[in-house]
């Protein structure tokens, strides 16, 4: 997935296919999903955007298997691939009593990879992120866009062929979030996983995503999408970015059928 772990091999994005998709939680009180169609195709990066409460990080849980579909199904890969899963939430998750390395280092060390080797990769994702030179510090001594750096190179330090964002920049500052969107689209671009990424940001996700998958309130269905066609990086003041992100919100508050 990513430039700093070095391979002449492109990772194989997982084609993910929901169908019919409806989940209610347990105690029978809330429908989070009903009637979710989605079709993302290997190496594609679709943002999923729509209102508190649409189900839109429930259909991430649900795509990781996280949680067991109440009705329809989910289908992760159709090439015979082993699917290789990264997951970055909005909170970073990182240990306090390790290292920024070693909270890189950890999806490597769970895979069994050897302990030098997953510590070399750690430094090499952190430097891509901008963080190398800082990799020997602790959580508590960077600041929030610093500990979401270090959250995303953890997230694709092991080459995940799927990518699963749960507003991974919600919390930041526009600066840093803009920054950080650029980073992600550039990890993306070097080994072309399939990334599907919740927002509440309709111009995050256009200027981010290949498709942006609008969702009604819940219980989330899709209602609508729109193709950004915009060469990237993209500006907020581009063409096509100003005409997707106008189709989006309009999708949004419902005037588009």
């Amino acid at each position: 997935m990513i430039a700093a772990v070095a391979s002449a091999t492109r990772t194989l994005g997982q084609h993910v296919k929901v169908d019919r998709l409806g989940y209610t939680y347990a105690d029978a009180s809330t429908r989070a999903l009903d009637g979710m169609d989605l079709d993302v195709a290997a190496g594609e990066l679709v943002c999923l955007l729509g209102p508190s409460g649409c189900g839109k990080s429930t259909l991430l849980r649900l795509v990781a298997g996280l949680l067991r579909p109440s009705e329809g199904r989910v289908e992760v890969g159709d090439d015979g691939h082993h699917c290789v899963l990264g997951w970055m939430a909005q909170r970073d998750g990182l240990l306090p009593w390790r290292s920024v390395l070693d909270n890189t280092a950890l999806p490597l060390e769970l895979l069994g990879r050897p302990r030098g080797i997953a510590r070399t990769r750690a430094h090499q994702a952190l430097d891509r992120v901008g963080l190398g030179s800082v990799d020997h510090f602790y959580p508590h001594q960077l600041s929030g866009g610093m500990r979401q750096r270090a959250a995303l190179a953890r997230a694709v330090v092991h080459q995940p062929n799927l990518l699963l964002l749960d507003e991974p920049f919600a919390h930041l500052d526009e600066i840093t979030r803009d920054d950080l969107g650029d980073e992600l689209v550039r990890l993306w671009a070097d080994q072309q996983p399939t990334v599907i990424m919740v927002t509440h940001s309709a111009l995050e996700a256009v200027r981010l995503a290949d498709r942006v998958i609008v969702l009604s309130p819940g219980p989330g269905r899709a209602v609508g999408e729109v193709e950004v066609t915009a060469t990237r990086p993209r500006e907020e003041t581009d063409r096509d970015v100003v005409v997707a992100l106008h189709d989006a919100r309009e999708l949004l508050k419902g005037r588009v059928a």
